[in-house]
């Protein structure tokens, strides 16, 4: 990296942190700008990177362990409660039969014969990104209970998707003939993972519960402990050979249950230190993975990533939600704002690291449809989010007058 590229990266970030919240109210998302910063950083600054080099995969790894993490650990088991029949709606059907229509539509669409590709391009591209919608989630008019639907289900689609995408990959990487024995050690490696994760994660935020109680752990260092519990996590099963990813999201979910009251001011710091990495990725990817579109793109590829963003994910939403009395504004709202980000962004990565050159297909797709929906949802979210929530209250107001 050339000194101009750093000077650029960093006036980008401290003109993001002092402008966002204008920038924002003029449907100018974070993800958006960084994607436009990249690709200007790779253009005109001399920045060189590889899809699949070491310093890469780490930032974007580590960067989707915090979020996993941190999104894990915000879900409130009394909250979860309340709606858990909304939630298992989406996350129980709607999120399987959004796999299922993409890695269809990969070998009707793409021609991807191989059906554990096929499968990996359905898998990427159906966990949803909260952040390209954050102006959905924060919105004042928007109804409270939709906000809440939105976000954990952001919250929670990646992390339970992420045992697809693993298998996926391990049938990818295997030899034919063989494919039953590497997905059955992938199975294996997810189900350590998952146990790893939540004993990492119970027994850190019941030693910082103790230790708080007590006054042993300093308040300005709490949240730095958390940052580093979640790699611990993550690290610690790659070490027996787990799935980190799954570790990281189960060790969220039993630090929140376990931490206390200390717990969301202490994710609160990893949540911080996630969207500053989270900028940087989007960064990355405008330098690193738009740039392996310019001479892939064609018909077949953008009808793909039209319709994943429309009839993949709408059309499973709709069917799912089929009797929960949320009306027709809703459901199509809930179903166009199912943007793709960074957990598709990490999986295309983890495809070039495993896969190499048989990624290819695969990634051309993973990243044209991020990038539509970076622009799409990033500029539909404000307008359509006032709408909506403008009709939701009229639509509020009649039933209290009925």
């Amino acid at each position: 990296m050339t000194s101009s590229a750093l000077a650029l990266i960093a006036a980008a970030v401290f003109a993001w942190g002092a402008f966002s919240a204008r920038l924002e109210r003029a449907d100018l998302t974070a993800p958006i700008a960084f994607v436009g910063v990249g690709v200007l950083v790779a253009g005109f600054s001399g920045f060189g990177a590889d899809a699949g080099s070491t310093g890469v995969t780490v930032l974007t790894e580590a960067t989707l362990v915090w979020v996993l993490f941190s999104d894990a650990a915000r879900v409130g088991l009394r909250e979860f409660r309340r709606e858990a029949g909304l939630y298992g709606r989406l996350l129980g059907l709607a999120l399987p039969l959004t796999v299922v229509a993409g890695a269809v539509g990969a070998w009707a669409i793409l021609g991807i014969s191989t059906p554990w590709l096929a499968l990996l391009i359905g898998a990427a591209l159906a966990p949803t990104d909260a952040a390209l919608g954050a102006v959905v989630i924060t919105h004042p008019a928007v109804p409270d209970r939709v906000r809440r639907l939105l976000n954990v289900e952001s919250g929670l689609n990646d992390g339970i998707v992420t045992p697809v995408v693993m298998v996926a990959l391990a049938g990818a990487a295997s030899a034919p003939g063989h494919a039953g024995a590497t997905v059955g050690a992938a199975a294996l490696q997810l189900v350590g993972g998952a146990l790893i994760g939540v004993a990492f994660g119970a027994g850190g935020g019941a030693l910082l519960r103790v230790a708080g109680r007590r006054g042993w752990a300093a308040d300005n260092f709490a949240g730095p402990a958390v940052l580093a519990l979640a790699l611990v996590a993550y690290a610690g099963s790659l070490a027996v050979h787990g799935n980190g990813f799954v570790a990281a999201f189960a060790g969220g979910l039993a630090f929140g249950h376990v931490a206390g009251r200390g717990g969301p001011r202490e994710v609160f710091y990893v949540e911080q230190t996630a969207g500053l990495a989270s900028l940087l990725v989007w960064l990355l990817f405008g330098a690193v993975a738009v740039p392996l579109l310019y001479d892939r793109i064609d018909g077949g590829l953008l009808l793909y990533a039209v319709v994943s963003l429309t009839a993949v994910r709408m059309i499973p939403v709709a069917l799912s939600l089929i009797g929960a009395r949320l009306g027709t504004r809703t459901v199509l709202f809930v179903g166009w704002f199912g943007p793709r980000g960074l957990a598709s962004v990490v999986f295309a990565l983890l495809a070039v690291e495993q896969l190499g050159e048989r990624a290819r297909p695969a990634v051309a797709v993973i990243v044209l449809t991020v990038l539509l929906s970076v622009v799409a949802h990033g500029l539909t979210a404000g307008p359509w989010a006032a709408r909506y929530g403008a009709h939701a209250g009229a639509d509020h107001e009649a039933r209290r007058a009925a």
